[in-house]
């Protein structure tokens, strides 16, 4: 009895040292502790010192660009230092304050008047008395999940924070709402495009932004963001500090920073190569996507999955597999842009709450989703970029747990592999399952990934060349389950029969590909004269 009453005293005690060790403030370091959190990950041990500052009154603040891997803690590596400063500004404010208010009472009284009222509070909450937000502290996402999900950390962290107010500004959202919770916010979670047009309807000032974080920069520049960037950089121009965090230190995030960093400091967690050791990755080929229908139903009745995503390659194809999953008994939802913001938060919100066991995906779920419970990732339709691989298996094996990721890819994909493999610089275990081995042989799939000299006759160069090799989609040259100038045995994503599922055949989508062909003569005659033109130097 003895022992179970000294046990409890220690253990909560020794939770929260290593992070007063990093200098935080005492309510993050409850709320670090009420979230389980036993040690700093290796990226907030480098990150958060130096985010702090580097002076010794503290007024001095360093730009940082931090490279680490998913789900190695980054979200609170930039949210915990940014919270400490704005905790301590407050207290700041909050201390003149009260001297001023004891100096208007000592002067009242020593004229004899009675004491000065306060003024009454007005509800910020309230319409008539709204006001433009005018944040300490900006982050900007890419995706509206992976800003939902930041500024559900932030709130987290500032549960024993008095005063403290984050705001989620995102689009898809209505506006009246969000007005309502920009109100007195201290931390502005957005993604960009819904920030400005908030900036130019007056409804927040930026001006008085002191630091400014940009996660997923890598993404922020894929999804087109850069001239927004360029915006925001213009209207935060007096901001004291800048954090920049991404997959990797490429050319074009070079580029960024030197526009809106000022001598940033570089940390650096891990290397592609070095990403997801706690990830076990398969590689299954394919004959059709029959034969993949039919791995990826094997797989989902495995016992040992808890929560699983499985990501397509588009909408349609998304939207035919969650349906599917679900006529056969599986509790799967879809995911993707077409769908309100509404919906999406629905969904997500049923996985985290575990009302839904299979989320099928487009790469719009690929960052911003942290579920622990995920414990498997297929690849059923290949990503556009081999880094956005990375950020597919990273849905699984979450803070060092372990993780399964399984892609599964035709003769058509061998390009893309290659592409991933190279970008990670780790080659992806090849397996079979008995009874669905591919017809061909693996090492046929392996030699020519590349489409090189050796490429088999019967792969056609045109498919393999644009829409099958990995510069526009997955499912052919638009991805959208249609072909523009594909060959006539070619089948978008989605269609062609569902094996695998329990449902009759179907040819869904076919009929908009077939469209899109006969609409197309005038591409496909370019393409085909393309093909004739370069007969002679294939020859060669």
């Amino acid at each position: 009895m003895t022992d179970t009453l000294q046990t409890p005293p220690t253990q909560p005690a020794a939770l929260p040292e290593a992070f007063v060790a990093l200098g935080l403030a005492e309510p993050l370091i409850k709320a670090v502790a009420d979230l389980g959190f036993t040690q700093p990950t290796l990226v907030q041990q480098a990150a958060i010192p130096k985010a702090m500052h580097n002076g010794t009154e503290g007024q001095v603040f360093t730009d940082l660009m931090v490279s680490s891997q998913t789900g190695s803690g980054k979200t609170a590596a930039f949210l915990l230092p940014v919270l400490h400063t704005l905790l301590e500004q407050q207290s700041a404010r909050e201390a003149q304050e009260r001297a001023e208010w004891d100096r208007l009472v000592s002067e009242a009284e020593a004229a004899g008047k009675p004491a000065p009222k306060r003024p009454k509070r007005k509800n910020p909450l309230l319409a008539r008395h709204f006001q433009p937000a005018v944040p300490g502290a900006l982050v900007l996402c890419p995706t509206r999940e992976l800003a939902q999900q930041v500024a559900h950390d932030a709130i987290d962290l500032v549960k024993h924070c008095r005063g403290l107010r984050i705001a989620n500004v995102v689009g898809g959202m209505p506006y009246q709402m969000q007005i309502a919770k920009l109100q007195n916010a201290d931390l502005v979670v957005a993604t960009p495009g819904r920030l400005l047009d908030l900036q130019r309807s007056g409804q927040i000032k930026l001006d008085e932004v002191q630091f400014l974080v940009v996660d997923e920069a890598d993404r922020m520049l894929d999804l087109g963001f850069s001239d927004d960037l360029a915006e925001v950089n213009r209207l935060t121009a007096a901001r004291r500090q800048t954090m920049m965090f991404s997959a990797t230190f490429a050319p074009r995030i070079q580029a960024l920073a030197t526009r809106v960093m000022r001598s940033p400091q570089k940390v650096q967690i891990d290397t592609p190569q070095d990403k997801h050791v706690n990830i076990e990755q398969r590689l299954y080929w394919c004959d059709s996507p029959e034969h993949k229908r039919k791995l990826l139903d094997h797989w989902l009745r495995d016992a040992s999955i808890d929560q699983a995503i499985v990501f397509a390659s588009t909408q349609i194809e998304c939207d035919a597999l969650a349906a599917d999953l679900q006529q056969v008994g599986f509790a799967a939802v879809a995911l993707h842009g077409a769908l309100s913001q509404g919906l999406r938060n629905r969904r997500l919100m049923a996985l985290r709450n575990g009302q839904v066991q299979i989320l099928v995906a487009t790469d719009v779920a690929a960052r911003g989703i942290d579920v622990p419970t995920i414990t498997h990732v297929f690849n059923f339709g290949l990503p556009m970029k081999a880094e956005d691989y990375t950020h597919r298996i990273g849905r699984t094996g979450r803070a060092g747990r372990q993780g399964l990721a399984v892609t599964m890819a035709e003769f058509r994909d061998r390009r893309k592999i290659g592409e991933i493999e190279a970008f990670s610089q780790q080659k992806i275990e090849t397996q079979t399952i008995p009874g669905l081995e591919p017809r061909k042989p693996v090492y046929e799939f392996r030699d020519d990934r590349r489409g090189g000299r050796g490429a088999p006759r019967h792969a056609p160069r045109h498919g393999a060349g644009r829409g099958e090799g990995g510069f526009r989609s997955e499912g052919g040259f638009r991805g959208d389950g249609g072909f523009r100038g594909a060959p006539s045995h070619a089948r978008g994503a989605g269609e062609g029969p569902r094996v695998g599922f329990g449902k009759p055949a179907a040819h869904h989508g076919h009929g908009a590909g077939v469209g899109r062909q006969a609409t197309g003569d005038k591409r496909s005659r370019h393409q085909d004269s393309r093909a004739v033109a370069g007969k002679g130097r294939a020859s060669r």
